[in-house]
């Protein structure tokens, strides 16, 4: 990745939550190549070679812990660790359809897997990380395109995506007064593992390729093609960045074009 002039974190200490893969991983391998110092959380045990290789890929401290963001325990001794922190990314998600004329007992439980996670989670993790954080501190919530707008077959996840942006705006005026800055980067369709099984699924329930969903994708942009998670993380960068100084309570959205407002 080359060196982005302006957005040096040398010094400043950042956690990604849900950074493993994907998205996060990301936002975290962007922070550390400019210098931060970074903490990477999941759920899974993999938390660790993805912090060792972006240690290895930086030359940045990066430590990984691993826990379940809905579990209020762990969270909170996770972060006792942790001595301060000048970024906050909650990034951690889940994404799955959850049709509303599937009435299993799979599917009830999925729903209400995907709210925990992505709205209690975020809550708890960012509960967390308030009394670490620096004034003039900043923190960026991960939504989603979809939290303001929808699509078929995708309830729980645009439910939690839409309450994300609310979560996010109010904590802006809560923590105005101690110069945090809260915002929320919104993206759209980005290569990656849970994106990928989403497009299947909705390739299989219409009787198409997944090819054919992602060219409509594509079509739906002011800009063709998909993009990488690390051409999302440039907003992440941004949102921290003293350019964004005068930026709270916002939604960015980083979709190509896909949705306008």
């Amino acid at each position: 990745m080359q060196d982005i002039r302006g957005l040096d974190f040398s010094g400043q200490t950042v956690m990604v939550t849900g950074a493993s893969r994907g998205i996060g991983y990301g936002v975290a391998h962007s922070f550390a190549h400019q210098g931060a110092t970074v903490h990477i959380l999941s759920q899974g045990e993999d938390v660790h070679d993805a912090a060792a290789t972006l240690a290895g890929e930086t030359g940045q401290s990066v430590t990984g812990w691993t826990c379940d963001i809905t579990d209020s325990a762990r969270v909170d001794a996770i972060f006792s660790q942790i001595p301060a922190l000048d970024v906050f990314v909650a990034n951690a998600g889940l994404e799955a359809v959850t049709p509303i004329d599937d009435r299993s007992a799979d599917a009830e439980a999925t729903f209400r897997r995907i709210i925990d996670i992505n709205v209690v989670g975020t809550y708890l993790s960012t509960r967390a990380a308030v009394p670490l954080m620096r004034d003039g501190g900043r923190i960026i919530i991960t939504a989603s395109i979809w939290g303001s707008t929808a699509v078929p077959e995708l309830g729980a996840y645009v439910a939690s995506k839409h309450a994300n942006i609310g979560f996010m705006r109010t904590l802006a005026h809560e923590l105005g007064p101690r110069g945090i800055r809260v915002n929320a980067v919104c993206p759209g369709w980005v290569m990656t593992g849970p994106a990928l099984n989403t497009l299947k699924e909705i390739a299989r329930d219409r009787g198409i390729s997944a090819k054919e969903v992602a060219r409509e994708i594509s079509n739906d942009q002011s800009l063709p093609g998909v993009q990488s998670a690390t051409d999302v993380a440039l907003s992440y960068l941004y949102l921290a960045s003293p350019l964004a100084v005068n930026i709270t309570g916002q939604k960015l959205n980083a979709d190509r074009g896909a949705v306008q407002g």
